[in-house]
């Protein structure tokens, strides 16, 4: 196989990454997850504190401009290491609570430690007094998605160059075994015409045959075998795909796959036209490195 040196391709993003932040402002810890996996469109899942829902608009909004198509999950977690977040009792809505069951302890056989636990089991009973956050907050939690934002991408990014890297050595490959299929087709068109000579003369011995109608029907079986035409265009559809691999734009896994589709029909096209067994060899070896990249080409964007 012939060497090559393998290029950092920095356009090609994966579809799954991973991008996290850590800080502390006011006696807290907030950290922020980002995951992200195959999805053809944005669709974002948001796991953050209550006092953050009034940003929830503007959180989705960052997430997607920032980044590419995927099926996100954003985690935002905030621990008070001093133990500083104060809880208290919503006063109105556990009266109104207590007035109403109470109400009805006319009818059914409650005790008033039953009635305290059911009403304290009741959502927004028991409220944190940090509801808001400020905006000093907010701003540090931008600062903090912006960077695992970036982690993110920076992910991505790379193990797209990864995944990219290993498709160009397998359309180099392609093309590795393209060349030694131009090595031995002259030699298949010497093997066919002998082998057909030959079971001409076999069946049909003792007869006086026409070598120069044999020649042209010879000529014409020949023609219908020839995959001088499979060749080019396999060798231009694969320099294609690196061209397009290689330029300097996102999202471009739909028009590397329109080409593999290409890629996969000539190679299919020199294999039943061949009749030749070393050239099917290389053809097999072909499809082989072409299914390889079509598992990768499902993991990018």
């Amino acid at each position: 196989m012939a060497t090559f040196a393998l290029q950092f391709l920095l356009m090609l993003m994966s579809m799954t990454g991973f991008g996290n932040s850590k800080g502390h402002l006011q006696g807290k810890e907030i950290i922020i997850e980002i995951r992200c996996v195959n999805s053809k469109v944005n669709d974002f899942r948001l796991k953050i504190p209550n006092s953050y829902r009034q940003h929830e608009l503007d959180l989705r909004k960052i997430l997607n401009d920032r980044v590419i198509r995927g099926k996100m999950d954003l985690s935002i977690s905030v621990d008070s290491k001093g133990g500083e977040e104060e809880f208290a009792i919503n006063k109105n809505l556990f009266l109104n609570f207590y007035s109403q069951i109470q109400a009805l302890s006319t009818h059914i056989d409650l005790s008033h430690s039953d009635i305290l636990n059911a009403i304290m089991k009741f959502p927004n009973v028991i409220m944190s007094q940090d509801t808001l956050i400020s905006k000093e907050e907010y701003n540090y939690v931008l600062d903090l998605l912006f960077e695992a934002i970036e982690k993110l991408n920076d992910f991505r990014s790379i193990e797209g160059t990864i995944i990219a890297n290993d498709m160009v050595f397998r359309i180099k490959s392609i093309l590795d075994q393209l060349e030694a299929v131009e090595k031995e087709d002259p030699k298949r068109f010497v093997i066919l015409k002998d082998k057909l000579l030959k079971s001409l003369r076999t069946n049909f011995e003792g007869e006086n045959i026409d070598m120069n109608r044999f020649e042209q029907e010879l000529l014409y079986y020949l023609e219908r075998l020839d995959i001088t035409e499979e060749k080019v265009r396999l060798r231009q559809h694969c320099e294609y795909f690196l061209e397009e691999i290689n330029k300097e734009t996102t999202q471009k896994s739909r028009k590397l796959n329109f080409i593999t589709q290409e890629i996969g029909r000539e190679i299919n096209t020199l294999g039943s036209k061949a009749q030749f067994s070393p050239i099917q060899k290389l053809v097999v070896n072909m499809k082989d490195e072409l299914e390889k990249i079509k598992e990768q080409m499902a993991n990018v964007l």
